[in-house]
């Protein structure tokens, strides 16, 4: 019971102090969950974040789900999830409840583009250390620039730039070991 009610207060405050989406709270998740209390390393929370990318739903939340279950099973999964989603739940009823109140003046829509400009940097401080641990070679950094490609400027399913990026994964990794025997 008291890893339970870790785990939700642990997601709990994570996501009462971040702002900005599912990318922009992966730095507080790395320091809290890998650095400060080791529930798992970078390599599996950012295995978690690709993860929680390809299934339905929220990242951030898809991915609290998967370090509850490793912590306490189905439970610890529940737990994590509703723990990461009340701080949000409460904050958005509060704020629609006043916001539409005040939407239309002037100084909320400047505050607002200004946090839009926030956001993007966060989530460019995210994806810049994702890089560092997710493209680490040539062959990752041509599976990169592939897909960039083919999703920036041309319509493919994500589903299927996951699927080919997840084979060519596996291929690059039996030739290594097919060159290394």
């Amino acid at each position: 019971m008291r890893e339970l009610a870790l785990l939700f207060f642990v997601f709990a405050r994570v996501s009462a102090s971040t702002f900005g989406g599912g990318y922009a709270i992966m730095p507080a998740l790395d320091r809290e969950i890998v650095k400060k209390r080791g529930w798992a390393t970078r390599e599996e929370l950012l295995n978690y974040y690709a993860i929680g990318q390809c299934t339905p739903g929220v990242i951030a939340v898809n991915t609290a789900t998967f370090i509850g279950y490793k912590r306490a099973g189905a439970a610890g999964g529940i737990v994590a999830t509703l723990g990461l989603a009340f701080p949000p739940t409460v904050i958005i009823c509060v704020i629609a409840a006043v916001l539409s109140n005040f939407a239309s003046l002037p100084a909320v829509r400047h505050a607002f583009a200004g946090i839009r400009v926030c956001v993007c940097v966060l989530i460019g401080n995210t994806l810049a250390g994702m890089w560092k641990n997710s493209v680490p070679d040539t062959p990752a950094k041509a599976i990169f620039a592939t897909v960039f490609t083919l999703s920036a400027f041309f319509s493919f399913p994500a589903a299927a730039l996951v699927a080919a990026a997840g084979a060519t994964g596996i291929a690059v990794s039996a030739a290594r070991e097919r060159r290394t025997k």
